[in-house]
């Protein structure tokens, strides 16, 4: 990919800005001209990537590279033409919710607020995994579950039912959809995936995931620890009531019959508008809507509007962070990414 033609004139003079006004940046990255494959008289100013900036670490692993697409800044990016209609599907006037927190819902049951993980050690014995809905679309096993890895909505839901589990030896990231353990040590589950936290490689085209998009759910989770830490340097993951049947980069499945050009695709990313004035709010709340406008929510999976996901935490003030409920679809707008992908089967990114 390539940015739009120069005239060799003007080139000429951005070659002396960056000689000029920009000598330390030259001495970091090397920019080059080089011809125009069409044959005018123009020249071009390639693309030029970056390591990105230091990935989120949980358990001493980098949760991808920094110059993943999860963890790469998308608050310059130009708004999607499509972004109103996007928007009022999903609900302009819906307000915004976490879904996640401290305690259980409801009151008196066993089930967390959010979507748990845990972290296991390299020694972690692998036991076997049985995939009975998706099987062709799954990882196989066997996976470093623990008989008493955190169930999404507790050991008695009958809803998700994710478990998440990483490896911290290996770095590697274990995921399952309506998993159930078995008495002999071995799971079931509808589907699972594995991802190298290392790499950039995203599922088959095509492929589901323990997330409808096809997408890792731990990448995009607000979890306490980096609230407290003082920011957020991922996108984060959000559901929406009705999806198109069709996803975009990163995203490789979607889950809708639904064909409308209004309907939100897989992997939609969206940010929350830089006018949004956030000042008035908690500072850890500030912490998650910063978080917002730099970084985004993207599309994930079907659920309720707004829904925003995050890891349950006792040190959580729910009162707090249903102060994000006046926040609405409004207050947000649809951006397109498609000039930060260099491969399709990728999710490498173009740093800003």
């Amino acid at each position: 990919m390539r940015l739009k033609p120069l005239p060799k004139v003007l080139l000429l003079f951005v070659g002396s800005v960056l000689l000029v006004g920009w000598g330390t940046a030259v001495a970091l990255t090397t920019y080059r001209a080089t011809a125009n494959p069409a044959g005018s008289d123009s020249l071009y100013l390639p693309l030029v990537t970056k390591p990105g900036t230091p990935p989120p670490q949980i358990a001493g692993c980098d949760i991808f590279p920094g110059d993943h697409i999860w963890n790469t800044p998308i608050d310059k990016l130009p708004v999607h033409p499509n972004s109103a209609n996007y928007i009022n599907t999903i609900g302009a006037s819906k307000g915004l919710h976490a879904d996640f927190g401290s305690g259980v819902w409801p009151p008196g049951s066993n089930s967390p607020i959010g979507i748990p993980y845990i972290d296991v050690p390299g020694s972690q014995p692998l036991v076997p995994v049985t995939f009975f809905w998706w099987p062709e679309q799954s990882d196989d096993g066997p996976y470093p579950i623990p008989a008493n890895a955190p169930i999404e909505g507790g050991p008695d839901s009958d809803g998700d039912r994710h478990v998440i589990v990483l490896d911290r030896g290996s770095c590697t990231l274990n995921e399952m959809y309506y998993a159930f353990p078995q008495g002999n040590g071995s799971w079931e589950a509808a589907n699972g995936a594995v991802y190298n936290l290392n790499s950039y490689d995203l599922r088959p085209d095509g492929w589901t995931s323990a997330d409808a998009a096809g997408l890792p759910i731990l990448p995009g989770l607000v979890r306490y620890d980096e609230v407290a830490s003082g920011k957020i340097s991922h996108a984060i993951r959000f559901t929406a009531p009705q999806t198109q049947a069709s996803h975009i980069w990163p995203a490789r499945h979607d889950a809708s019959s639904l064909t409308g050009a209004n309907y939100p695709p897989m992997g939609l990313r969206l940010r929350l508008r830089a006018d949004f004035d956030i000042s008035t709010y908690p500072p850890e709340i500030q912490v998650i809507l910063q978080a917002f406008k730099t970084y985004g929510i993207i599309l994930a999976d079907n659920g309720s509007a707004w829904y925003i996901s995050g890891v349950p935490d006792e040190r959580w003030n729910n009162d707090m962070l249903h102060e994000m409920d006046i926040i609405t679809g409004a207050d947000f707008e649809v951006v397109d990414v498609s000039s930060l992908m260099i491969d399709p089967g990728s999710g490498q990114a173009v740093q800003p």
